[in-house]
Parts: structure tokens; C-alpha cells; sequence
């Protein structure tokens, strides 16, 4: 299965932190599904053109959250991701984006009103686009 995960070698972000992010992202969405095998760590660290153990890594961090499982000589698959444990994670990653937004606009000293409404514009941006 090719799963939609794109590096970007110009980020400062690990390229394991941004394959975790996205993969995350895609299971929590349900964008890739309960049951689906993912490729193998060798398949997905050459599709990825990145390290087997970055990989590796990754699998292993989401199975510790409970969002993939291995099955020995059968391959890695996407858990069952309960609605309120999806709520949870969706939740959960909006807040810490949001709250790191909110620490740079503090740390170049806009106000409340400024953060919201830059906020504002963006999310009302963001949805035009996708019309």
C-alpha cells in the first residue's frame, strides 16, 4: 500500500517527526482505515528514500499509543481507533499547534485580539480554499 507521507529535507523537524506527524494524522482521519497493512519497514523506508531505523522507530512510537499493531511474519496494521479516542488525538494535536502559535505571537508580543484575529483569517482562508 503507498501511504501519502511526504518528507520535507529543508524542515528543521526530525524526519522521523514528520513521518510519525503524518502517518498519525492519516490513521486519526481515517484517511487509512482499521485493518489496513502498512508496507513493510523496508518498503516504507525505500519508498520514504530514508533510514529502516527512522522507520522502524515510528512504527514502534504509534504502536505504543495503540494506533498500529504488529503481527509477527504478517506485517504491521492500523488498530481500531475508537470515535472518542479519535476526537482525543484530533484534540489533542490542534491544541499543541495552537498553543505553539500562540507562543510565537506572544514571544513577538501580539495581543490577544491580534492572535485571534490572524486566526480568524487564516482558518476562513483555509476553508475558502477547499470550496
Amino acid at each position: 500500500m503507498w501511504v501519502p507521507v511526504q518528507i520535507n529535507e529543508n524542515s528543521a523537524e526530525p524526519l522521523y517527526h514528520q513521518i510519525e506527524t503524518q502517518l498519525r494524522s492519516l490513521i486519526i482521519s481515517g484517511v487509512i482505515t482499521e485493518g489496513t497493512l502498512l508496507p513493510s519497514i523496508r518498503e516504507f523506508a525505500g519508498d520514504l528514500k530514508c533510514s529502516v531505523i527512522t522507520v522502524r522507530r515510528v512504527y514502534q512510537d504509534l504502536e505504543n499509543e495503540g494506533l498500529l499493531r504488529t503481527r509477527q511474519g504478517t506485517g504491521t496494521f492500523v488498530s481500531h481507533v475508537g470515535a472518542s479516542a479519535m476526537e482525543e488525538y484530533k484534540r489533542e494535536a490542534i491544541s499543541k499547534a495552537l498553543e505553539s502559535a500562540v507562543d510565537i505571537g506572544r514571544s513577538v508580543h501580539c495581543s490577544k485580539e491580534e492572535l485571534e484575529e490572524i486566526f480568524q483569517e487564516i482558518v476562513e482562508r483555509k476553508y475558502r480554499e477547499q470550496e
